[in-house]
This record gives structure tokens, C-alpha cells and sequence, in this order.
């Protein structure tokens, strides 16, 4: 039996002064068990935004303390597997995302769960591509909502921290205090109407420290195919430049690349994508695939 903590363990700021609600060892497997990002608020189409209790959303269950983890180590969270709830829930709102100023007025749609498909109202059958949007580790000296995205992670919502990838952050604080949540069913890159399919349900997961990986630029992504990095920043351009340039440090001091070689292969086989644009912050990646350099593989070994 994995070390579980249900979905009434939560909070709503990654901070130093959080107590530990678990603690595991190093590659030792446990569950954490999410509401989703509303904290159950939204249980039917007719419970609009404007009901919220905004103190309690984007809930991350834990902290998870993980042995041995210390300040200014790289600590890898592995997803072994999502279980998503028994439905989901999108809403828009005027003024909310990118299309904010084309929405008339609040809309909110439940969405059944029918064995691997989101049923939108009839209107569309959605294939699960269950995510985390809420992962992260506590900062060292200070408190920042789960909605704001920065270098311990936060509300990244991005679709690719998935069942098989590994995120990395490094550690700020003795035992990293990891906790996640805001799970999705299915979300876009950019989440531009403001929310995604959001659910509630369970990740199961493993933390360990990778020494060979210290100075990598966090928040990282590995998948089986790719390497992302994750930067979040005011403004587009910015969280774009920080991604790009994060990936070229990546490329130059861990995969042994020139710069000018890194920026000719991100250019021809790299790939620049928005996370979200609808946090307080933006959100971009830039993803490397594995094939292109062989050594990718073996990075953490």
C-alpha cells in the first residue's frame, strides 16, 4: 500500500512555513488524491464563476516531504499514473482569457465522463488527455499563490507533465514540501478560455534527487520522447526568451552543444509552445526532441 494523502490535505501558497503533511524516502512511491481546481465549488451548469470563494482554488494536495532532498539540489518528480473523477467541469467568463472581450456573458458546462471521452453536451466527444496544472516545490523565502507559475513550478498547466514524465525543480527548502493538483481531463495549449476540462482525481508519484543534474534550469520536462523547458514570465515575449535561452544553457553545459549549434537545432527541431496564457503570469516551453542528440538519453543516469 503506497503512502496516500486524500484530498481534504491541502493548501493554497507554496511557502517555506508549510508542515509537512507526509514524508517519504527518495523513489518511494505515494498518492496524492486532488480536488480540482475549484475545490468541488462547481457541481452543476449553474454555478458561475461569480460564486466563487476565489481564497480556495487551485488546491494542491500535500506538502510531501522527500528524505534527503536539501536546498540547491535537482529532485525529479516521476508520474507513474493519473486517475481522473467522475466528470469535469469549463466555464468562460466576460473579460476572463484571450476571447475575455467576445464573451456576452458567464457559462459554465459539466462535463460526463464516458469510458475515455469528455461528452460536451452532445456536441463533441472529447478523447481524456489527463494532466497535472498544479505542481511544484516550496520557494525559500517567500509565499506564492498555487494560480501564479514562477521557477518552483505553481499553476503551469502545462499539458505535457503527464502519466511517464518526469518534472524536475530544484530543491529551495529541506525536504523540497512538493505538493500537486488542479488536474485536467483535456486542455489546449494556451487554456485560452480560461479553464480546461478541470477534474478532480489521484497522481501517483516518486521523488528522487539527481546530483549529475545540478545547475539544470528549472522547472524541466522529460518524456520518453522529449526534453522541455518551462518558463513563466509577465509578458509573452518574455516567457519566451526564457524558455529559449533556458534551453540553450541546457543544451550547452549539459548535452556539450555550442551555443550558435544550440540555436541552429532548436531552430530546425525544436518546437516553442504556450502553456497558458490566462495566470497571472505567462507560460511557454520549448521542447527538444530525444532523437536528434542520443546523449539526451542518458542524462540522468
Amino acid at each position: 500500500m503506497h503512502p496516500t494523502l486524500d484530498a481534504r490535505t491541502v493548501f493554497y501558497s507554496f511557502s517555506p512555513d508549510l508542515k509537512p503533511a507526509l514524508r517519504v524516502d527518495q523513489n518511494q512511491e505515494f498518492i496524492l488524491k486532488t480536488l480540482d481546481c475549484f475545490s468541488g465549488q462547481i457541481k452543476s451548469d449553474q454555478d458561475l464563476l461569480d460564486r466563487l470563494d476565489w481564497n480556495h482554488v487551485n488546491p494542491a494536495t500535500g506538502p510531501v516531504f522527500i528524505s534527503g532532498a536539501m536546498p540547491g539540489d535537482i529532485i525529479g518528480f516521476d508520474i507513474l499514473g493519473i486517475k481522473l473523477g467522475h466528470d469535469s467541469r469549463v466555464v468562460v467568463a466576460p473579460g476572463e482569457g484571450v476571447p475575455g472581450e467576445m464573451i456576452s456573458s458567464m457559462e459554465t458546462v459539466v462535463l460526463k465522463h464516458r469510458e475515455n471521452f469528455l461528452d460536451f453536451n452532445g456536441l463533441a466527444m472529447l478523447p481524456f488527455k489527463p494532466m497535472v496544472g498544479v505542481i511544484g516545490v516550496a520557494p525559500k523565502d517567500r509565499t506564492i499563490p498555487n494560480g501564479t507559475p514562477e521557477r518552483h513550478g505553481g499553476n503551469m498547466d502545462c499539458r505535457i507533465i503527464t502519466t511517464g514524465s518526469r518534472v524536475y525543480f530544484e530543491v529551495e527548502v529541506e525536504g523540497a514540501l512538493f505538493g500537486c493538483g488542479d488536474l485536467h481531463s483535456a486542455q489546449g495549449d494556451g487554456e485560452i478560455g480560461v479553464s480546461g476540462a478541470e477534474t478532480s482525481g489521484e497522481v501517483r508519484l516518486k521523488g528522487t534527487v539527481y546530483p549529475k543534474l545540478k545547475g539544470l534550469p528549472t522547472p524541466f520536462v522529460e518524456t520518453e520522447d522529449m526534453v522541455a523547458t518551462i518558463f513563466s514570465a509577465e509578458s509573452s515575449d518574455e516567457a519566451v526568451r526564457g524558455a529559449v535561452k533556458n534551453m540553450i544553457h541546457f543544451l550547452n553545459h549539459f548535452a556539450g552543444i555550442s551555443v550558435n549549434h544550440a540555436a541552429m537545432l532548436m531552430s530546425m527541431a525544436g518546437n516553442l509552445c504556450f502553456c497558458q496564457v490566462v495566470d497571472p503570469l505567462k507560460t511557454v516551453r520549448f521542447e527538444f526532441p530525444k532523437k536528434v542528440l542520443p546523449v539526451l538519453h542518458v542524462l540522468n543516469g
